[in-house]
């Protein structure tokens, strides 16, 4: 799947579409901080690294706009975890 990612601003998150709906990063912005809360994407569309591309995404215009993440979602902190190279991002202890 070749498709662009685009931003949302209400409400604030990551959308990517595909055949057979769209995958999801949902996010609330605090201050400088983004608090990442919600990561979805249809059953027809699991397995093809969406949910991977919209983290990566996210977390790289984060960084672009000198954002702080807090990763309230579960594929967030996973993600993260699997990919230090995010950590730096991670706001709080």
């Amino acid at each position: 799947m070749d498709k662009e990612i685009t931003e949302r601003t209400e409400p604030t998150r990551f959308e990517l579409q595909g055949n057979g709906g769209t995958g999801v990063l949902e996010y609330v912005e605090h201050g400088n901080v983004w608090h990442m809360t919600h990561t979805y994407v249809p059953d027809a569309l699991r397995g093809q690294g969406i949910a991977a591309r919209l983290a990566r995404h996210a977390l790289d215009a984060a960084r672009a706009r000198g954002k702080k993440v807090v990763p309230q979602c579960s594929y967030i902190d996973a993600y993260i975890a699997r990919n230090p190279e995010y950590k730096d991002l991670v706001s709080g202890p």
